[in-house]
């Protein structure tokens, strides 16, 4: 049995259904704060993969097809030096990174095509041909295919090799600085500074930013040439890089 409420007996009608307690503005804009973190976060991570995986895949294209047009050129034949299209490959086995190709200027349109750029200021850089001098080189440590991203596994002792259409230049480290300030320009200088060098060489440089998705410091790593190789007919590879 049924009992009728009050109001049902004076008026006929059904009571209406309690009324819901509204939200409360504080939780309102908990709520809402929460779903802008939210996706302020998937932006976030949105762009780092942008940078740090886009970019390199994007730079590994623009090194390769750039890399092909050296030595399609050095395949035909004996020319004049192209500082444009670039003068050599580097390789650093304790890195990694296979042959990174090389070109004049460390601008950043240079750099984010996944290459490294020998110095043309604020000290002018050697070249590896040069009876005296320092050759030095900067590249991306992280994103537009991070070159440099495994400068920090370099020792001294390691060797570093750089290859022109006739000659391999074979270097040897024997300093690393781990960090610099990103202004210490007179690491780059033709007897660097810091280096324990302490007479005109035939020098390289590699510099890089440090720590890793940073450009506050600057990493550093020396080496002097031991010796030249001539290219034979089959480019056979020096003993560093077998």
């Amino acid at each position: 049995m049924t009992t009728r409420t009050e109001h049902e007996e004076l008026t006929g009608e059904s009571a209406p259904p309690p009324r819901r307690a509204g939200r409360h503005p504080v939780a309102t804009a908990i709520s809402v704060f929460g779903e802008l973190l939210i996706t302020a976060g998937l932006v976030l991570g949105l762009f780092v993969a942008y940078s740090l995986w886009w970019t390199n895949v994007l730079a590994d294209r623009a090194a390769t097809k750039q890399g092909d047009t050296v030595r399609d050129r050095w395949a035909d034949g004996p020319g004049a030096l192209d500082t444009k299209d670039g003068i050599g490959f580097l390789h650093v086995p304790s890195m990694r990174n296979g042959e990174v190709l090389v070109k004049k200027g460390t601008d950043t349109e240079n750099l984010n095509d996944g290459i490294a750029g020998y110095y043309t200021d604020p000290v002018k850089s050697a070249l590896p041909w040069d009876k005296k001098g320092n050759f030095t080189l900067a590249a991306h440590r992280d994103g537009h295919g991070a070159k440099f991203h495994n400068i920090d596994k370099v020792r001294t002792g390691d060797a570093v090799v750089f290859e022109t259409r006739d000659t391999w230049y074979v270097y040897k480290v024997f300093k690393e600085l781990p960090e610099t300030s990103k202004y210490d320009v007179d690491v780059l200088l033709p007897v660097p500074e810091g280096s324990g060098a302490k007479k005109p060489g035939r020098y390289i440089t590699l510099t890089t930013c440090t720590p890793v998705y940073t450009s506050k410091y600057r990493y550093i790593v020396w080496g002097e040439l031991v010796r030249t190789e001539k290219v034979d007919k089959d480019r056979t590879k020096p003993a560093e890089l077998r």
